[in-house]
């Protein structure tokens, strides 16, 4: 398992929780996607895989070890990743890459760009002048650069149109078809149906689901059917 969650919980400002997970095992490999409405707790159970929340109850681990046994640092080289929108810093996007690793050179950063289907030649371009998708998968490339052993991937296409959405989808699935597990955060069953391997369903802080993409769109759990009822046909 890539990520084991055991009686965590997460309280929101007026002390209710806003995440109750008992048990959750996430496979290491292929796309986990994760799903549910709106504040069902889907951003914030993807932070708590790098640290970026800390749970006030349970543990989280990481190929079997606790997150509190682990550097912030070292997790975080260890554990990539995307947020919703990108993230670009000043300067052309090798100085971008650069960012998680200044040691990074030239040939090295060409590698990484071709990795997320970016031409070589965009280590000159300036990373202000980039297209949504270009920028996105830039950062995509900027979170390969220490190596991860995982990526998380927090609503990385919506802001951007279909064709590069279909673009970050396809290269997303190149790289677990490579051996990197990913966790993506979606409310989109139909993106969810096109890329997940491994799906959980989150509803009101909690798992409602866990299993295949087919398996939620045939449950007639009331909270997961009225999300389901939710999602444009």
């Amino acid at each position: 398992m890539v990520f084991e969650f055991d009686n965590v919980v997460m309280s929101g400002a007026n002390g209710t929780k806003r995440l109750s997970v008992a048990n959750l095992r996430l496979p290491a490999g292929g796309m986990t996607v994760i799903v549910g409405p709106s504040g069902a707790g889907k951003s914030t159970l993807l932070r708590l895989c790098n640290r970026l929340e800390v749970p006030v109850e349970g543990i989280v681990r990481f190929h079997g070890r606790s997150l509190t046994d682990i550097g912030v640092l070292q997790l975080r080289r260890a554990v990539g990743m995307v947020f919703q929108e990108p993230v670009r810093f000043a300067g052309t996007v090798f100085d971008n890459l650069r960012e998680a690793d200044p040691d990074l050179d030239v040939a090295a950063a060409a590698i990484l760009l071709q990795r997320v289907g970016l031409d070589p030649s965009f280590v000159d371009r300036t990373a202000d002048e980039l297209s949504g998708g270009e920028a996105q998968r830039m950062c995509i490339a900027r979170a390969l650069v220490t190596d991860p052993e995982a990526l998380l991937m927090d609503e990385p296409t919506s802001s951007l149109d279909p064709s590069a959405t279909r673009t970050i989808e396809n290269q997303a699935l190149a790289l677990t078809a490579a051996g990197m597990p990913i966790l993506w955060v979606t409310h989109d069953t139909a993106q969810m149906n096109r890329i997940a391997s491994h799906v959980v369903c989150l509803i009101n802080g909690r798992v409602a689901y866990e299993g295949t993409a087919a398996g939620l769109m045939a449950s007639d759990e009331p909270g997961i059917a009225a999300y389901l009822a939710e999602q444009p046909s």
